[in-house]
């Protein structure tokens, strides 16, 4: 294993404790997965703050479970580490033979392990072969991307998963180079890119190669099809009174995440009848109006923490929760129903929204101080 590569500061770690421990505290033992386990600084702390619960920790870098095991080695007879991406979270509590789970964390994106560790290939500011992969067993290389995708497919990535304005011109110029000689290195991939962007757009928004070298990590990584995946399944596996928490570094990963809470905290129920239908509430209720972001004080901590948006949700008691919140629900429904085109109302509220639409899903959420 060798040393620790790279430094590990858990983002928002005392709001993640704050949120989880309702769910982690209740009495007995509980059940709690780290889906994306990294270095562990998460998992340690909740294994500290709550001496009954039981740890499942998941990931799919081999590196990393080696520093989680012996960083969590002193509570051993209650962690589970599995080699695992976490969409595959519903086969893993299958055969460890826990039904259900009490409370998730899912730290997105690449971590601090991976970014400073040059041999890696995850940052551009250092030369390093283009590997990019997490799990380095299995998958193709961001390399093998960079030298084989044809032009329609390497721009629909660059434009797509890092939401570049000029991925055609940065694929066409690797596309170039790579008709010269095969692309191998960091470093040469991160000089095409900011040759590729004109030298307005250089001066604005940080490394011109940053959003480049997202798009490359996450087609190699299949990292947003893995989390469309995992967090309807990290939600049926909660159980009632159970919490998720999901730190996002970009908007397409929020927004996946703030979808996939939107579905389960809105009423399916009929508009126009006075009561819930059973079976057609809510299943569980937001902890934050919107996406929380990270102080002050926490950025000048962790600058890494700069990006992170914060969404999370507990699991309801359909049978406790069936009268009075679904009411309450139930009068903004008619409300708004009274504010459409063509009923004579006068006056505005605000609208519930959309399932994509943070003004619907933020209004049961608890906030914070």
């Amino acid at each position: 294993m060798g040393e620790l590569r790279g430094t590990h500061v858990p983002v928002l770690l005392e709001r993640c404790l704050e949120l989880l421990a309702p769910a982690l505290g209740r009495g007995g033992r509980t059940v709690h997965v780290d889906a994306t386990l990294g270095l562990a600084g998460h998992a340690e702390a909740v294994l500290e703050a709550h001496p009954e619960t039981i740890l499942i920790g998941l990931d799919r870098d081999t590196e990393a479970l080696a520093h989680a095991r012996v960083r969590l080695a002193r509570f051993a007879d209650r962690v589970h580490l599995e080699h695992a991406v976490y969409d595959e979270l519903p086969e893993v509590l299958d055969r460890l033979g826990y039904p259900g789970i009490d409370g998730i964390l899912f730290d997105l994106g690449v971590s601090s392990l991976q970014l400073d560790a040059p041999d890696r290939g995850f940052a551009y500011a250092q030369d390093a072969p283009l590997d990019m992969r997490m799990d380095q067993t299995r998958g193709v290389t961001a390399e093998e991307v960079v030298n084989t995708y044809p032009h329609p497919d390497l721009a629909r990535v660059l434009r797509v998963y890092g939401e570049e304005k000029f991925a055609g011109r940065i694929a066409s110029a690797i596309i170039r180079e790579r008709e010269r000689a095969r692309i191998t290195s960091s470093a040469r991939l991160a000089e095409l890119v900011r040759d590729s962007i004109p030298a307005p757009a250089r001066r604005t928004g940080g490394h011109p190669a940053k959003r480049t070298f997202q798009a490359l990590r996450i087609e190699v990584n299949k990292e947003l099809a893995a989390l469309e995946a995992a967090l309807p399944s990290a939600l049926d596996a909660l159980t009632v009174g159970g919490r998720m928490v999901v730190l996002s570094y970009h908007s397409l990963e929020d927004r996946l995440t703030k979808v996939a809470l939107a579905d389960r905290v809105r009423s399916k129920g009929p508009v126009d009848l006075p009561v819930e239908l059973p079976g057609s509430g809510p299943t569980f209720r937001l902890l934050s109006r919107g996406a929380e972001l990270p102080g002050e004080a926490e950025v000048a901590a962790n600058p890494r923490a700069a990006s992170v948006r914060l969404r999370a949700a507990e699991r309801l008691d359909p049978n406790a929760t069936q009268q009075g919140r679904t009411d309450r629900e139930r009068s903004r429904r008619r409300v708004k129903a009274m504010h459409q085109p063509g009923t004579g109302s006068a006056g505005s509220v605000g609208d519930p929204g959309t399932p994509g639409d943070d003004r619907g899903t933020d209004v049961e959420g608890e906030g914070h101080e």
